[in-house]
């Protein structure tokens, strides 16, 4: 079996940061909120800005109309303590998964999962099926290695060792177009680029494990999921350097999706080290991954993987249910998963038309927002901001959480975004004050929005977004601005 699955889960979900800057359980039964008024907008000029955001946006080289912000008080229909620019519609980054997570939340239910159900449409006689064996994808978000080792266990419970037929995949639950996954910013082989699938497997990414072992000077090198027909070194030797770029230090070749090689040397300082990567063939890294993992586990099969429908009339002889919604929306927003929020997205119309679509998922969100926000709702594309399209407004972003600051669901949403110096996201934010802040990052993009505790046991809804080709070197303004919306009495 894999590593256990606690050990390594948060390098798999956390593969998305953007760096270049079947069944269902019932939905969640609660009385509708109406939507909260909007709110009257205290006026603000540069002035209003406390003096260390300003110091740091000047040192940055960044003017102050780059810069939208709202400071509101949770729970308050009042006017906001400070408003800056905040109505207009600008690029969130990843900002615009706390409106796909919230939608999720409140139209699914925190306790909503994805289910992907398995059938057999033959016989089972000394441990062959006679017939072929079909997988349906409904978008589980986290299908991750240990759970497909799971799966495939499952199927050799019933007694199969070897499948006389096919291996099929049910696509159907998702009508997504085929992606480059180069089209964003010419990086096809990070994990954060990766597109959705009905059935998306270790978010079609490569983890590889290297090893140590200095009485033998190589690092041993493992691939996870086993891929069938790929071809890599069982060890590549070790060198004396620093770990500063150990990934320049190997030299891999990834362009031959059937042979992965290392020219380079591994640092043993280095120690245990797992690189992800997208596989270079997306296209065939589900096939090669399920009938990899298949034949690790000594199963044999005489036809193909392919993709297919599952016959009219069937029934499921197992499902693999995924964890809760509140479990998959903590994951998306501590580590800005991309694929995984557009799974999410992408899931918002399945579970209400059948079949999952961008714009099918666009209009359900649009209605949720004008039905439960009330304000104009943001422009969206795939709903993870990894868009040069997706559009919101601070003030939007703003009433958004106050909307979900009286939601049934605010402790999930709340637990889920990344905490001031201590995990996700901001494990390395240098404010001071105690905030729990979805962050957002792309080239020219960089932004926080979520709760700040204040004195008084207040809360302060916070949304700061930097638009501006310095915005990233402009950080340090947005800390000043958590450590002064703390200060508020």
């Amino acid at each position: 079996m894999p590593a256990p699955f606690f050990a390594r889960c948060w390098v798999v979900v956390g593969l998305l940061l953007p760096l270049s800057f079947a069944g269902a359980q019932t939905h969640a039964k609660h009385k509708p909120h109406a939507a909260l008024p909007a709110p009257v907008h205290a006026t603000g000029d540069v002035g209003d800005l406390p003096p260390a955001a300003l110091n740091a946006l000047q040192r940055a080289k960044v003017p102050a109309d780059a810069l939208h912000v709202m400071l509101w008080e949770a729970g308050s229909t009042a006017a906001p303590r400070l408003s800056h620019q905040a109505q207009t519609p600008i690029n969130p980054a990843s900002l615009m998964k706390l409106v796909t997570t919230s939608a999720a939340l409140d139209s699914l239910g925190a306790a909503f999962t994805w289910h992907t159900p398995v059938y057999v449409d033959g016989p089972i006689k000394d441990g062959v099926l006679q017939g072929s064996v079909y997988l349906k994808g409904s978008g589980d978000p986290q299908l991750v290695v240990e759970r497909l080792w799971l799966l495939m266990r499952r199927l050799q419970g019933l007694g199969i060792q070897k499948i006389q037929g096919d291996l099929v995949i049910d696509r159907s639950a998702f009508d997504v177009a085929p992606r480059d996954e180069a089209s964003f910013d010419g990086e096809p082989l990070r994990p954060y680029n990766a597109a959705p699938d009905a059935l998306l497997v270790n978010f079609k990414s490569l983890l590889v494990h290297f090893s140590p072992d200095r009485a033998a000077n190589v690092a041993h090198v493992h691939l996870e999921p086993p891929m069938s027909g790929v071809q890599f070194p069982a060890t590549v030797a070790l060198s004396n350097s620093d770990c500063t770029d150990y990934r320049s230090s190997l030299k891999a070749d990834w362009t031959q999706p059937t042979r992965i090689s290392f020219a380079g040397s591994f640092p043993a300082s280095c120690g245990d080290k797992i690189w992800p990567i997208a596989y270079s063939a997306s296209g065939q890294f589900l096939n090669r991954a399920l009938l990899g993992m298949w034949q690790q586990l000594g199963g044999q099969i005489s036809g193909q993987v392919r993709e297919g429908l599952v016959p009219s009339n069937s029934k499921p002889v197992f499902d693999v249910e995924s964890a809760p919604l509140s479990d998959i929306v903590r994951s998306i927003n501590k580590y800005s998963n991309n694929v995984m929020a557009q799974q999410v997205f992408l899931s918002l119309s399945q579970q209400q038309n059948g079949v999952g679509s961008f714009a099918a998922s666009n209009k359900v969100v649009q209605q949720w927002w004008r039905e439960r926000v009330g304000s104009e709702p943001p422009v969206l594309d795939n709903g993870s901001g990894l868009s040069r399209d997706e559009r919101i407004s601070a003030s939007g972003l703003a009433q958004l959480l106050q909307t979900m600051w009286r939601s049934p669901n605010m402790s999930e949403l709340m637990s889920s975004l990344p905490v001031t110096g201590t995990d996700g996201t901001l494990k390395r934010s240098k404010a001071q004050a105690v905030a729990h802040l979805k962050t957002g990052s792309l080239r020219d993009v960089a932004g926080i929005a979520g709760y700040v505790d204040g004195a008084n046991a207040k809360r302060w809804i916070l949304v700061a977004v930097l638009n501006h080709p310095n915005a990233n070197a402009a950080r340090p303004a947005l800390d000043a601005l958590i450590d002064w919306a703390a200060q508020q009495p």
